[in-house]
């Protein structure tokens, strides 16, 4: 059964079985989530973005276009995505006249299978989670970050690898 709460505003059919979607969480249409998920109070997730199979989203993260996030993956609360590496305001008048198309701008980012993302850390487009690794609270992750490994600060940098369990194994 899924549960989408009475004040959460979900534009997409594309939920899971047995996922959970709670108050002020806001999905877009063209969203897809997976089975097993839990979507926390006042997350945004926009239109395009896929959702893997049992994915923990916390409070209040944001989630934009062009995030793929594969199965069993944790976002943290207040965790910020980004997808565009050199952001304007369309209605700048320059970016009026430029008529950007969404290829000109759109990055792609990659949450593997069962990596963590701790609260407050912001992952900057074109990045990839590896499989079960771990980014600390806070840190600003700008580049790949391979399976297994512990990442923290800003810019975010290894300090040790952790097991499929969370735990530091070196």
């Amino acid at each position: 059964m899924i549960f989408i709460h009475p004040k959460a505003l979900v534009e997409t059919d594309a939920v899971g079985e047995g996922t959970r979607i709670w108050a002020f969480a806001h999905v877009m249409a063209d969203v897809v989530i997976g089975e097993e998920c839990n979507i926390g109070d006042h997350a945004f997730i926009e239109s395009g973005v896929h959702i893997g199979d049992g994915v923990t989203i916390k409070n209040n993260a944001l989630i934009w276009k062009g995030v793929h996030i594969a199965d069993y993956a944790f976002i943290g609360p207040n965790v910020v995505f980004t997808n565009d590496l050199r952001p304007r305001s369309p209605r700048m008048p320059l970016m009026k006249e430029q008529a950007l198309a969404e290829s000109d701008w759109l990055v792609e980012t990659y949450i593997e299978e069962g990596a963590s993302v701790g609260a407050n850390a912001t992952i900057v487009a074109g990045v990839k989670l590896g499989k079960y690794c771990m980014v600390g609270a806070g840190s600003v992750v700008t580049k790949d970050v391979e399976a297994f490994s512990l990442v923290v600060g800003n810019p975010a940098r290894v300090v040790g690898r952790v097991n499929e369990r969370g735990e530091r194994v070196a």
